[in-house]
């Protein structure tokens, strides 16, 4: 079977994960002939190392660098949107997109971080792929704030918020429902051992090696379920699955490399913007199962206390924002342009750091250029006299 699932990896050290998650395929018997793995490194990582690891594993894949990428750029005519993705950064993973949307064959994208390990409970991407294609009945979540707790399901025991979360919508009221699955364009799994929160959030709970003292298990969740239409939910890119179709509303934004020093919200915002999207137009992002072991390396938090506070109140209206716009669109490149539009047109005075919401549009722009780009045609070579 050809490839039909691309797998991006932003890594610069524990690249090795990705064995795990291939005996996992095996053990499940998933066809490890759908998977194209993309390892998204830099310059100064090992890459023939992780072409060593692919090939051992008898895994189809590349490996782009800095230099790699610079030369894909090149290949594809798209040099002048070459700053849509930062340098070591793990917005990075937009590069994985631009690659899918180069590559008509794949239909579906996995996105796994580089500290994780997959559960034997599940088949990790036979699940993901199960849950893109459930047409079945889930539970639906809302609250009064219009967000919600991707940790709600035992967050009376443990109170944690996952990184991203608006600190105006915390102490929500939560109510549950029933939804029926309509067409599920994203699988969203959580996360054992080591929870996604902020430094902020981490700082709360005591740990200074930016991790958590607080730990997730098997018993803080219990199923899959949607956020209702009109209801937003942090989105975490660490243990993803989603359809091709979304990408053009599914820019990871160009955080850390940016004069405001504004990071560590590329996936939550996205997130954001892909919710959006998938309610204007009758689409559903599923959350819950496969989980996966997170095991974030210790570093100190007041590092990424530095990098999310120029953010932090951004990240308080960004839904609002995009939450006005949209209505009347009827694709993902409309529904983006319009938040694009807002954004990068806006006057953010107010804010601190407000002109980042500019700078954010422009990008947002810029991605929809460059995948035309990449769909258009290109002229062929000349042919040797």
């Amino acid at each position: 079977m050809n490839a039909d699932i691309c797998v991006v990896v932003p890594t610069i050290r524990e690249y090795e994960c990705m064995r795990s998650y291939f005996d996992n395929a095996r053990e499940h018997g998933f066809d490890l002939d759908r998977l194209f793995v993309l390892l998204v490194t830099e310059d100064f990582c090992d890459a023939e190392g992780m072409k060593s690891m692919l090939d051992d594993e008898g895994v189809a894949g590349a490996v782009f660098d800095g230099t790699a990428r610079e030369e894909w750029y090149d290949e594809h005519d798209v040099s002048e949107y070459s700053h849509l993705v930062p340098a070591a950064s793990h917005a990075q993973t937009s590069f994985g997109l631009l690659y899918m949307w180069a590559h008509p064959e794949f239909d579906y994208g996995v996105f796994i971080d580089d500290d994780t390990l997959p559960h034997d409970e599940w088949d990790f991407f036979g699940r993901h792929m199960a849950n893109l294609d459930r047409t079945d009945e889930v539970e639906s979540v809302s609250s009064d704030e219009r967000w919600v707790n991707v940790l709600y399901q035992n967050a009376d025991e443990h109170g944690l918020y996952p990184r991203g979360y608006p600190y105006s919508a915390m102490d929500e009221t939560v109510e549950t429902g029933t939804h029926e699955l309509r067409d599920v364009v994203a699988s969203q799994g959580l996360w054992t051992n080591v929870p996604d929160l902020d430094a902020v959030r981490i700082l709360m709970d005591g740990d200074l090696e930016g991790q958590a003292q607080t730990r997730t298990d098997f018993d803080d969740f219990d199923g899959d379920f949607v956020a209702e239409p009109g209801q937003y939910l942090t989105v975490c890119s660490m243990n993803l699955a989603f359809e091709r179709e979304v990408i053009p509303a599914f820019y990871q934004l160009p955080m850390d490399d940016n004069e405001w020093e504004v990071g560590r919200f590329d996936d939550i915002w996205s997130g954001v913007f892909l919710k959006r999207a998938a309610d204007v137009l009758g689409k559903d992002v599923l959350t819950g199962y496969p989980l996966c072991e997170h095991n974030k390396a210790a570093r100190p938090t007041f590092d990424d206390l530095n990098n999310e506070v120029p953010g932090l109140e951004l990240n308080e209206h960004l839904w609002e924002v995009v939450d006005a716009v949209g209505d009347d669109a009827d694709s993902y490149a409309g529904v983006f342009e319009a938040m694009a539009d807002a954004l990068a047109d806006g006057d953010w005075s107010d804010y601190r750091n407000g002109d980042f919401f500019n700078y954010v549009g422009e990008h947002m722009r810029d991605w929809l250029d460059c995948l035309d780009a990449l769909a258009a045609p290109r002229a062929a070579a000349p042919a040797d006299d």
